[in-house]
């Protein structure tokens, strides 16, 4: 019986793919960089800030020394964006607060940073409704590593049979799946509706699919 829905933030709850596309550019053209769109879907989405920068001093020789500033320049970007951008989407909050009212326990998993997911979360009216938010730095490794999800699991207190995990990217997919939760694959954040959330709900507890 699934008692929790874990939701993925960017791509799933908030639509910010580009919000961080077009932030981390940004700060990366102070210094001549840039990703292009190609390598941002084939290879950098999904992915924290710190491990796209370590990814391009590999590949494109990113001084080291410049990622905390780019990090932070792409974070301030990113936010300025948010507060301009971000607001609240009437699927998701008639989503979120059905499945509150009927006893679900809910919470965000995120790659991003602790201040863009607060932010996000009170942009689009979403916060009164989550236990809570993990980001990526209370963990050690990101997704695709598992932790996040098992920190959730274990903050719910229940099994990860239990959870239902909404993902957008094979990362968050490949780590709900290693958490051991089930997951509803979506590929926009349209399709996070509270009908969709409750069909998977029915087909895992009926034991139609895995």
């Amino acid at each position: 019986m699934i008692k929790a829905v874990i939701f993925d933030m960017d791509g799933v709850l908030i639509e910010a793919k580009n919000w961080h596309y077009e932030a981390l550019n940004r700060a990366l053209r102070l210094f001549g960089y840039e990703i292009s769109r190609y390598d941002h879907l084939t290879t950098f989405d999904g992915l924290p800030t710190r491990k796209k920068l370590q990814m391009m001093s590999t590949v494109y020789d990113l001084p080291v020394k410049l990622h905390n500033f780019i990090n932070e320049m792409k974070q301030l970007y990113t936010l300025e964006i948010i507060h301009t951008q971000c607001k609240p989407q009437f699927n998701h909050e008639y989503a979120l607060s059905r499945l509150q009212a009927e006893g679900y326990r809910l919470g965000v998993c995120s790659n991003s940073v602790r201040s863009t997911i607060d932010v996000m979360m009170e942009k689009s009216a979403l916060q009164d409704y989550l236990e809570f938010t993990i980001s990526n730095q209370e963990v050690a490794l990101p997704k695709p590593d598992p932790e996040m999800y098992l920190l959730a699991i274990s903050k719910l207190g229940v099994s990860a049979a239990e959870c239902l995990v909404v993902e957008d990217h094979d990362n968050g997919i490949k780590a709900a799946v290693a958490a051991g939760a089930h997951v509803l694959a979506v590929r926009e954040t349209t399709d996070v509706t509270y009908n969709n959330i409750m069909k998977r709900i029915a087909e895992i507890e009926q034991g139609l699919v895995a």
